[in-house]
């Protein structure tokens, strides 16, 4: 299973770029392009900086889950199991 976000789709309307978004979750604006282009895995630093970045929304607002397509393809993830 891959841990996928939404994220970068709700920063548009709360948040002008990628850096007011890294400083509202806390984090380096290198780890959140990383993230955004695949080639860093959500981690747990991720998941509690968007829950700040984003009080008003829930965890499901935030991240879902899909099958793991063996492609390795460009979205946020983070492989469970």
């Amino acid at each position: 299973m891959i841990l996928r976000t939404k994220v970068f789709d709700l920063c548009d309307d709360k948040y002008r770029n990628l850096s007011e978004l890294a400083r509202a979750m806390g984090i380096s604006v290198s780890e959140v392009y990383r993230i955004r282009q695949g080639t860093r895995k959500i981690n747990q630093k991720f998941i509690l900086g968007a829950m700040q970045a984003f009080p008003e929304r829930r965890f499901s607002d935030l991240f879902y889950v899909t099958p793991d397509d063996g492609l390795g393809d460009r979205h946020d993830y983070v492989r469970w199991g």
